[in-house]
């Protein structure tokens, strides 16, 4: 199999793409949830769920720990860039033994595509309450460094030496930071936000209490800084934000030195 791209994997047939997008899986995941190599459970269950239509430069995953739970403990989708590189829009770690939050959809189960088109403020601020970040809807599995590994390996045997991420929250862009990416765009958004969170930064000001997502002490948490972003803070959404990393290379970039988690 000679492919490159989302877009030529999703030309092959369930098994090639299944072969293919399971490198994205980290065998420490795997483990974790004593998951068998091929992915099915005891009673025949298929736990790996891939949405990856001919003709479509996406694909989507789903690894569910168990048959039926309503999250998985892994979802990935992935792009194709207008260059052929491998672009990540989204990938999410869920801790199933967590309490879930509804912060992804409305009460009468509306999706707010996690909070980006509508949000769920009531469900935002037990999150929040809860050491939650924006976006999410139970605890992390704390396995990023095991995950960058995993599709560092998927992107190499694509033949690639880069890939792109898109950070969908501010705390998102401040972890890839640490975990050795850069900025293909954004990089001046995110000094304005630290100069604006520095003494006397008009983003300070700003943290009046007005919300429970604006309270003063945001100003020097990652995470606290997120949310406040993530209610409006800045005055408009946390967008055009793209970051990239050179397979095995840290770039060594911090637009947020000095501040708490």
């Amino acid at each position: 199999m000679n492919v490159h791209t989302i877009s030529s994997i999703n030309l092959l047939t369930h098994e090639e793409k299944r072969e293919i997008i399971t490198r994205l899986i980290p065998p420490e995941l795997i483990e974790r949830f004593d998951l068998s190599p091929d992915l099915f459970d005891p009673q025949g269950n298929d736990l790996l769920a891939i949405n990856a239509n001919p003709g479509s430069t996406v694909a989507e995953m789903r690894l569910y720990h168990q048959d039926g739970f309503p999250d998985p403990v892994l979802y990935g989708h992935i792009t194709d860039t207008l260059a052929g590189q491998l672009h990540i829009l989204l990938y999410i770690l869920n801790d199933p033994a967590s309490p879930r939050f509804d912060v992804d959809r409305l009460p009468d189960g509306t999706s707010t595509r996690f909070g980006t088109l509508y949000r769920n403020k009531e469900a935002e601020l037990a999150a929040m309450q809860f050491s939650l970040s924006p976006g999410q809807v139970r605890r992390g599995l704390r396995m990023l460094g095991e995950a960058i590994i995993a599709f560092e390996s998927f992107v190499t045997s694509l033949g690639h030496e880069l890939y792109f991420v898109e950070p969908l929250y501010y705390h998102n862009a401040i972890i890839f930071e640490r975990f050795g990416f850069t900025y293909q765009k954004g990089k001046r958004l995110m000094q304005h936000i630290q100069e604006g969170f520095s003494a006397n930064g008009d983003l300070i000001a700003r943290l009046d209490g007005s919300t429970p997502f604006r309270m003063p002490t945001a100003a020097n948490s990652i995470r606290l800084r997120s949310w406040a972003i993530h209610d409006g803070l800045l005055g408009s959404p946390f967008t055009d934000v793209t970051m990239y990393k050179r397979v095995g290379k840290s770039a060594e970039v911090n637009t947020c030195p000095d501040c708490n988690w």
